[in-house]
């Protein structure tokens, strides 16, 4: 049984692998400290998902939220996990709606030039299909397929069959023209993948050990509208475990363009469109963010309740940091405790330091253990 928990745990964190911002280890070491089972626990910031999925794991009760949309597709997909049979019986679906032609419009959609250097005609003309025929937002099955997608939709094709595009990085999308420019460069072409056997094939690894045995919660909102949208929660939370963007460092929105385009998205990078949070480079405007953000999370806590917080920046010495965090907590819940001195850890493979090894990016990060309310 415990190996089985932990081919679960392993396969279903993995099932979307861009950047997270603490490992599964960092959650299952304050949910186990701070709460028992059947306590909830919220992340306001979800992303990949990785709180509400090792919460559900560890048998206590999740809700997750994001203004993203690639990241609620994962952290939704993990939440509620469908069974195999029932997402291969999808997938067979549409891929039967696909070779019948049920995606046949009228006009091919106009797509701008990277497309036709990122992924074969036969591959990009069933991610249309699927595009078109997905119902991610509504149907369970359909979101788990969609967020199976978004993991392999691109990737280093060098070294995995199973990422759908040209050579690029599988943590972000890199911007089309630098894109093209590079694979005109390296003489580069497409390969040609069969997506429909590549889902199954990825459906059943990710499955087949089985799914948590307790479903949560995801909402595709924005962090101060959560006690709105999780109204039947409020003053149940035991533990807010989260990572707010960081000050200054990545553009969710620019860095995952063409996952957001694959959701319904515009197919280039887009700026300030679906959050003008997503990178805040003035540390007044920033910590005015995470004020309301912990104001809007406020109502749905229990008395003395737990925030465990990482954070990072650029640009900024850690004791200012310590002290900006620390005043803005103050501000919302004027009796909190610090349960323990900040920790703080260095960044070795940031993000951009893999893309950019020259680049100055997050050199640290920094974790908060606070009694709130």
């Amino acid at each position: 049984m415990a190996d089985t928990q932990k081919l679960i745990r392993h396969r279903l964190h993995a099932l979307c692998p861009y950047f997270a911002m603490f490992p599964p280890e960092f959650v299952r070491r304050f949910v186990e400290e701070y709460s028992k089972r059947g306590d909830l626990i919220l992340d306001p910031f979800s992303g990949r998902g990785t709180t509400l999925l090792e919460s559900l794991l560890l048998g206590r009760r999740a809700i997750a939220a994001d203004i993203n949309p690639v990241a609620y597709c994962v952290s939704a997909a993990k939440a509620n996990t469908p069974q195999l049979d029932d997402v291969l019986a999808e997938l067979d679906g549409l891929e039967w709606m696909y070779l019948r032609r049920y995606y046949d419009p009228p006009v091919k959609p106009a797509l701008p030039e990277f497309f036709e250097y990122a992924f074969h005609p036969d591959t990009l003309s069933q991610l249309l299909s699927l595009k078109t025929n997905l119902n991610w937002k509504r149907k369970r099955d359909h979101r788990f397929i969609a967020a199976l997608v978004l993991g392999h939709l691109h990737g280093e094709a060098d070294r995995s069959e199973y990422y759908f595009s040209n050579q690029m990085p599988h943590s972000i999308s890199t911007k089309p023209d630098y894109s093209v420019r590079y694979w005109r460069a390296h003489n580069m072409i497409p390969p040609q993948r069969d997506v429909f056997d590549i889902l199954r094939n990825r459906a059943e690894f990710r499955l087949k050990m089985g799914r948590p045995e307790i479903w949560g919660h995801a909402a595709l909102c924005d962090v101060r509208d959560v006690a709105r949208v999780f109204p039947e929660q409020c003053n149940q939370v035991r533990m807010v475990l989260t990572s707010p963007p960081y000050l200054d460092v990545t553009n969710f929105e620019e860095d995952q363009w063409l996952r957001l385009w694959f959701l319904g998205g515009p197919p280039h990078p887009t700026y300030g469109q679906i959050s003008k949070d997503d990178r805040r480079a003035g540390a007044t405007g920033y910590w005015e963010f995470i004020r309301s953000a912990w104001r809007g999370v406020v109502p749905l806590l229990r008395n003395r309740a737990i925030l465990i917080c990482r954070i990072g920046a650029k640009n900024i010495e850690p004791e200012l940091l310590m002290r900006r965090f620390i005043d803005v907590v103050t501000s919302v819940w004027p009796k909190n405790q610090m349960i323990a001195r900040p920790s703080i850890s260095e960044v070795k493979h940031s993000q951009i330091s893999v893309l950019n090894p020259k680049a100055s990016g997050c050199r640290y990060e920094m974790d908060f253990e606070c009694a709130v309310r």
